[in-house]
């Protein structure tokens, strides 16, 4: 009897990851999800940096620090949230809010080394880096260098479920491809910790929490379920990012120094 393509490629996914463990038998480990602090109605942060080819579209907050304003490229009407700054630049809109923002980027550095930081992993170099076509299941997965998505790539678990992806090197996903979530998966319950540039390719589709050590690129038409935390810059050229659904246009609170 034939067996369906998805069925085969989660056994494979089984088998294989004994091999990659060192011969140890692999059952998934129960993560914690990665502590954001305060970050959790950003859609972006960013330390050095945001340009934009517009019209992009961002649910959530979004801010630069310690970057002045002058460098968040973003323009009101593409952020359904708040914009904050260090300084007057930027944006009309834009909240000062330097101590905000401190406080933001010591979260995004403290959830980056939570993220590095994970211990006794599932998985270890798992099919050398190449994650298309795969089915992964919950838990904590590690590569010791580059990571490509090729083709479309699916986190099947509960809605209570956490993933760790640990990258030590680059990220790129392919133009048109998705990660797929199933099974009541949630983009919130998944991170990607890299240590190298992120790409998102042309038309791609990311679901989850970057963490990313230098830059993230959003490529042409690229979307992301989840959110943007680089270390250096994001770049943007007429993308969606659902950053925090919850998220509310506000008016600038007095006790932030608002303009």
């Amino acid at each position: 009897m034939d067996m369906p393509n998805a069925s085969l490629k989660k056994i494979l996914l089984v088998l294989l990851l004994p091999i990659a463990m060192s011969g140890n038998a692999y059952a998934a480990s129960v993560q914690a999800p990665v502590d954001l602090g305060s970050l959790a109605d950003f859609a972006i942060l960013s330390s050095s940096g945001i340009t934009d080819v517009p019209d992009s579209e961002v649910i959530g907050d979004v801010g630069t620090s310690p970057i002045t304003g002058a460098a968040l490229l973003l323009t009101c009407a593409e952020v359904e949230g708040r914009i904050f700054t260090v300084n007057d630049a930027g944006p009309p809109c834009a909240i000062n809010a330097p101590a905000l923002l401190t406080t933001a980027v010591n979260d995004m550095g403290a959830a980056y080394t939570d993220a590095a930081n994970r211990i006794s992993p599932d998985s270890v170099e798992l099919a050398g880096g190449e994650l298309g076509g795969l089915i992964f299941e919950p838990g904590l997965h590690r590569w010791s260098s580059v990571v490509t998505i090729s083709s479309d790539v699916t986190l099947e678990g509960g809605p209570n479920d956490v993933w760790i992806f640990q990258i030590a090197g680059t990220m790129n996903l392919a133009t048109s491809k998705n990660v797929i979530l199933v099974g009541g998966a949630l983009a919130q319950n998944i991170f990607w910790q890299v240590a190298g540039a992120v790409t998102l390719g042309t038309y791609s589709h990311i679901e989850g929490v970057i963490l990313a050590k230098t830059n993230i690129a959003m490529q042409t038409g690229a979307t992301i379920n989840g959110k943007l935390f680089a270390q250096t810059a994001v770049t943007l050229d007429k993308n969606t990012i659902t950053g925090s659904p919850a998220a509310t246009v506000c008016s600038p609170p007095v006790l932030l120094g608002s303009r």
